[in-house]
């Protein structure tokens, strides 16, 4: 699912017009991302998003296998929560 069928979607499950579905859609990524800045953010039931600090590490190069240095970088984590695990499960066993 793409954002535009994801929009879609939330717009006829809130039964608002697709404008109104983007907007909600973009204030939740935007408080996402800001709270990433902070820390943690938690949904309850839905999951939590983490941002974890990578250290630089020796790598090899695809083509030449040579040592290649990679710098420290900065990653994004999703963890599921108990219940949206519990909704993927059930319905991929009804398939």
């Amino acid at each position: 699912m793409n954002k535009a069928e994801l929009v879609s979607a939330m717009a006829r499950h809130m039964g608002c017009s697709k404008a109104e579905a983007e907007r909600a859609l973009d204030a939740f990524t935007g408080c996402v991302s800001t709270g990433l800045r902070h820390g943690e953010v938690s949904i309850v039931g839905f999951g939590s998003f983490r941002a974890a600090r990578r250290a630089a590490r020796i790598g090899r190069h695809p083509r030449t296998h040579q040592p290649l240095e990679i710098g420290p970088s900065l990653g994004i984590s999703f963890r599921a929560g108990k219940s949206l695990k519990e909704t993927v499960t059930s319905f991929r066993a009804r398939r």
